[in-house]
């Protein structure tokens, strides 16, 4: 009997060590395990949220790209709040990412956690939201467009439409943002040789529709009558800004003209209605460059500091014409 148990063991141990050697076979030969990129790179993307339509296309580019490049991608949406997307770029760091693609919330706080991935040697991306620290060292690139030009186009559009002369109210962006901080500077610079140009109200909308409609709300009840012009730094707050002129009793585009910012399909839709006047295009498909930074700085290239995405201005008249050819 001690015979027959030896010889079971036996059996047991070389089936195990076929099964093993099987595995290992297999995973050489060609099937990449679970979370594995064909590349074998690894980036970890801290998006701010989802809470308009241009930044659900920026995830959308970020993700497409990824996996057409065979870049595993892990992402994590912050749903508005910095102290999430902090957890986020740390976990990253633990899991010991290639690189960090990093879309801030806010331009400050961000020095502990990126002190931490200069110390793991994971360079970090910034993509479309610059921020503000001591030592730049901290990031390798930020890929954005010129908020401060966006803002100055659309002060002159709505100068030049206005005759230099308006009463606007203004939806700005989430406080301490810097697309919100430098859109609102570029329009004030943009305005400042029109005397006539004057904002008599303005509000954070946080860059979401739902609280585009409620600031307007308020504005219309104080402002009534001397509102003729509305600035948003957003599409999305732009179009919520649009129901709320409409339940007022009024045409937004001919009462109110409506100027905005981001250029997504939904504002060439309410400019096609005569809703909305401008919009000045801030492009969120940045998943090529971002990807292509990425892998630039892995292969020891040193990229300029900031890379600045041209936007243009759209307005009603070109509206029919290029609404097929938006993307986003």
């Amino acid at each position: 009997m001690r015979d027959n148990l030896l010889r079971v063991l036996r059996l047991g141990a070389i089936i195990a060590l076929g099964v093993a050697l099987l595995s290992c076979g297999k995973r050489e030969g060609g099937g990449k395990e679970e979370g594995e990129s064909e590349k074998g790179l690894v980036v970890g993307f801290s998006q701010v949220g989802a809470e308009s339509a241009w930044r659900t296309a920026e995830t959308t580019s970020m993700q497409e790209e990824a996996a057409k490049r065979g870049i595993a991608l892990k992402f994590s949406d912050a749903q508005g709040k910095q102290e999430k997307q902090i957890q986020a770029l740390r976990a990253f760091i633990a899991q010991g990412v290639d690189a960090i693609i990093l879309a801030p919330v806010v331009e400050t706080g961000w020095e502990p956690a990126l002190k931490e991935a200069k110390a793991a040697s994971i360079p970090v991306v910034l993509v479309d939201r610059g921020i503000e620290v001591a030592d730049e060292s901290l990031y390798a690139t930020l890929i954005a467009s010129d908020f401060i030009l966006e803002g100055k186009m659309a002060a002159e559009w709505l100068a030049k439409k206005m005759n230099g002369t308006a009463g606007i109210v203004e939806l700005q962006g989430t406080p301490g943002a810097a697309p919100a901080i430098d859109r609102k500077a570029g329009f004030e610079q943009g305005i400042a040789q029109y005397p006539g140009m004057q904002i008599i109200a303005s509000q954070s909308g946080d860059f979401r529709r739902s609280n585009g409609k409620e600031v307007m709300e308020a504005f219309l009840k104080i402002h009534g009558k001397k509102i003729n012009a509305l600035y948003a730094h957003n599409d999305d707050m732009a179009i919520g800004a649009i129901q709320a002129i409409e339940e007022a009793g009024l045409k937004p585009g001919e009462d109110i003209i409506v100027v905005s910012v981001d250029a997504v399909k939904g504002a060439f839709e309410a400019m096609v209605a005569g809703k909305l006047n401008c919009t000045v295009e801030c492009n969120p498909l940045l998943g090529p460059l971002a990807f292509d930074a990425v892998e630039k700085i892995l292969a020891g290239q040193t990229l300029p500091k900031r890379i600045v995405i041209e936007d243009r201005v759209f307005d009603q008249s070109a509206a029919k014409d290029v609404i097929g050819t938006r993307k986003y």
